[in-house]
């Protein structure tokens, strides 16, 4: 096999599929990436049998073949090439001797053999959907910080994709919030609901440019789902059983809403999270009446009081929340205005709009009011 590829291009391929090589694995071959260069296209692949990623990298073909490489090594090589629009040559024999050259550098490393590489599955390709990488970025954006990365509940690790019609509702939740996203698709598919490892959408947000005039081809198969962008196909195994029921989880009834400012209470939230530190439980206290809410904080560094104008309808209410619950959903709410539902100091909050685009569901923290 003999390749050529400008730096630049090849470092890309390399940084897209490095987020499927795994840390630990009993199988040496999958510590390596796998340049296929067999057919007429140029494509590096690496799987951890969980999260499998293929992508096309630009490159002129010299002579066809395939092998697999330490992934450590070879991305640690290319980076460490000289300027981007340098051309890096990768040349191997049929014993697997790798000679990669660029400018006045030559690394020789021994490679394996590319035929002994976990492909990644098939997937059918009959059920599906289409949405643009703006909205698949910003819908993992807004629902991944409350999946739970305790593994005691697998279900809780990933998030709930249910297609119903046009609709694309994405769930997520930890045992003490829950964050649901809604989107209108363009087209009417076949329902279908899947939980998705979180680690899949981590990444997949990472390599997602975010474009809005470039799709998302999201295929459901039985057991895998697939993600295909740009020159990337990203496969991942699902987690299986039955997902919460969220359904029975929400209410519309309330005694008191508030709406706010968003950027005024977050910020207040986050000045009171100056005086908490990670293993420190303290609850920040509201105290709703008219139309003002205090805020106050008391921890073993200080105490925090806040005052911020907010819009009442309903009954006066004292109740408590973990600060950082509230101020994960808040930063991820492009609202200027949040409005909040609540029914007493010990029922969830609701933050949502009024067409559900966004349900954040919060529970609150227990406190003893004789100390606030």
């Amino acid at each position: 096999m003999k390749l050529s590829f400008q730096k630049s291009s090849l470092l890309n391929g390399i940084n897209i599929v490095l987020k499927a090589v795994p840390s630990k694995t009993t199988m040496p071959i999958l510590e390596c990436i796998l340049i296929d260069a067999g057919g007429e296209e140029i494509k590096l692949t690496a799987n951890d049998m969980e999260l499998g990623i293929e992508t096309k990298v630009e490159g002129t073909i010299l002579e066809h073949g395939k092998i697999a490489l330490d992934a450590k090594l070879f991305s640690e090589i290319i980076r460490k090439l000289s300027n981007e629009d340098s051309l890096v040559t990768i040349e191997s024999d049929d014993r697997f001797n790798t000679v990669i050259s660029c400018e006045n550098s030559v690394f020789r490393i021994q490679g394996k053999d590319g035929e002994e590489f976990s492909y990644l599955p098939e997937i059918e390709r009959n059920q599906y959907i289409c949405l643009s990488q703006f909205t698949l970025k910003e819908l993992i954006r807004q629902t991944l910080f409350s999946i739970s990365v305790n593994d005691s509940n697998k279900m809780m690790t990933g998030e709930l994709f249910e297609v119903n019609g046009n609709t694309l509702r994405v769930v997520s939740l930890d045992g003490h919030r829950l964050s649901i996203r809604k989107v209108v698709l363009k087209d009417t598919y076949e329902n279908t609901k899947v939980i998705v490892p979180g680690k899949t959408l981590s990444e997949i947000s990472k390599i997602l440019t975010g474009d809005n005039e470039k799709e998302v081809l999201i295929f459901f198969g039985a057991n895998h789902i697939l993600f295909e962008f740009d020159d990337t196909i990203v496969v991942s195994r699902l987690i299986e059983g039955e997902y919460f029921r969220v359904d029975q989880m929400l209410s519309n009834d309330y005694t008191t809403k508030v709406s706010v400012n968003k950027k005024e209470f977050l910020d207040c939230i986050e000045r009171a999270s100056i005086l908490i530190r990670e293993n420190d439980k303290k609850p920040i206290i509201f105290t709703i009446e008219d139309s003002k809410m205090s805020l106050k904080l008391n921890s073993s560094f200080g105490t925090m009081n806040a005052e911020i104008l907010i819009h009442k309808t309903g009954q006066d209410l004292m109740i408590g929340f973990n600060p950082k619950f509230l101020s994960d959903a808040l930063r991820v709410i492009d609202d200027e205005e949040v409005t909040l539902y609540m029914m007493n100091a010990k029922s969830p909050c609701f933050i949502k709009d009024e067409e559900e685009t966004y349900i954040y569901l919060i529970l609150p923290v227990n406190f003893n009011a004789a100390t606030v």
